[in-house]
Parts: structure tokens; C-alpha cells; sequence
């Protein structure tokens, strides 16, 4: 496989790379029919590791400078609505492209969610043991299966705004999503933010309603934040 995935890993460990293969590389055609497609997205059935060695570019996410992040929305006794951020730099991927610089399919992101934290240390551990139960799915993954809106390559200092659609697995479930994107190119560099929004009980979790917490709204909003640089081969 591409020297990619140790080379860019290494401030994640090797627990994320070789889950990641696992989690997003493995996938195969016959798991990705199982899951329901919505009308936002197609789903994917590919081999992201195969895509990756395939693709005549491949830009790869460097976690030191990337973020993955999500918000909630919650009401607090005797405090009212209060907003909450959770955020992690344990995220790799790579976004490919084809000898043209138009977009592949199999493009993907990978997120540890045991490393989430927010501004309250109880309020992480109980969501990584009772609501995400991230030591039972470590991994929430996203794979491309198209990308809408861009109508030829990325000019060097151009920005594009784009829809990614493809999967999104989270705690064991996969839902088809589309992302609101915005990327730049600069050289070697590829800069960009996604975001997209899931309900809860979507993905098969339970609200974390514990302690104060009198509520939490259903929508989740997720967000990526991403550097790249272009793979030599």
C-alpha cells in the first residue's frame, strides 16, 4: 500500500490506521447493499485502500493541522439552552482525484471518537461509554460517492463550493449524507471545510440526558476542517 499511511499517521498511532482499514478499506459490496440509501445519496460500494492505490492523485489529510468537530444543542437546570462543541485532530483521509483534477469517488475521512473532548471531562466520558460507546465503535468514517457542483479542475488559488454525498458510519450504522464543502487549492495544498447534520436516533444512539442535562436537541451538526498535501507517489 501507498507509504501514505505511515507516513501521515504517526501523531494518530498505529491504532487508528490499522482500524481505519478495517473500518473504511474493508468495505465490501455486499455490507454497503445491506444499508438503506435516502434520497441525498447514493451509497457506496467500493474499496477505499484499492481506490487509494488506484487514484493518479491522491491528496492526504494531515491530522496535526485538521479538525473534526460536532455540536449539540442542550438545556441545562437552572442555566436554559447552552451550546456544546466537541473537537479532535485524530482524523486522517485522502481526497483523490483523476488525471484531469476532477474528483474520485472512494474519497474518505476517518475520525477517532474516543478522543472527542469537550469543555467538561464527565460530560465526554459519559458520552464515550453510554452514548457513542466509541470503545465498541471506535471509528465514525465518511466515503465520497460523488461530488456536485464543481465544473472542471481546481485553477492553483481557486476556492470551490461542492456537495459531498456518500456514507457516513457512525456507532455501527451506515446513513447516506451530503456534506456543504468548500475547498481551495494552493499549489500542493488543499484546504477545505465540510458540514453536514444527523439526527440521533439515526444512528442508533441514546440521547445523553444525565445529571443537569434536561435536554438535547435531535440534530447534530458535524464539521471538518482539513489540510492536505499531494501525495508523491
Amino acid at each position: 500500500m501507498r507509504q501514505w499511511i505511515a507516513e501521515r499517521t504517526g501523531a494518530l498511532g498505529a491504532g487508528l490506521a490499522g482500524g481505519v482499514l478495517l473500518a473504511v478499506g474493508a468495505m465490501s459490496p455486499g455490507l454497503a447493499q445491506d444499508v438503506p440509501a435516502t434520497p441525498t445519496a447514493p451509497t457506496v460500494t467500493c474499496n477505499v485502500e484499492e481506490a487509494v492505490a488506484a487514484a493518479p492523485l491522491v491528496y492526504t489529510v494531515n491530522g496535526e493541522t485538521s479538525t473534526a468537530s460536532y455540536v449539540a444543542q442542550e438545556e441545562l437546570a437552572s442555566v436554559g439552552a447552552n451550546e456544546v462543541v466537541g473537537t479532535t485532530n485524530a482524523i486522517i483521509g485522502s481526497i483523490l482525484f483523476d488525471e484531469a483534477g476532477m474528483p474520485l469517488e472512494c474519497s474518505n475521512f476517518a475520525v477517532d471518537m474516543r478522543t472527542l473532548v469537550t469543555d467538561e471531562a464527565r460530560r465526554d466520558n459519559y458520552l464515550r461509554s453510554n452514548t457513542l460507546e466509541s470503545d465498541a465503535f471506535p471509528f465514525a468514517t465518511f466515503v465520497v460517492a460523488s461530488v456536485e457542483g464543481l465544473d472542471g479542475p481546481l485553477d492553483d488559488g481557486e476556492t470551490a463550493a461542492v456537495q459531498l454525498m456518500g456514507d457516513l458510519t457512525l456507532h455501527g450504522v451506515t446513513q447516506a449524507v451530503t456534506w456543504e464543502a468548500e475547498f481551495t487549492r494552493e499549489g500542493d495544498a488543499l484546504t477545505g471545510t465540510a458540514t453536514t447534520t444527523f439526527m440521533i436516533e439515526d444512528y442508533g444512539m441514546e440521547k445523553p440526558i444525565v445529571g443537569p442535562v434536561v435536554s438535547i436537541g435531535d440534530e447534530i451538526v458535524l464539521n471538518i476542517e482539513v489540510t492536505a498535501s499531494a501525495d508523491a507517489g
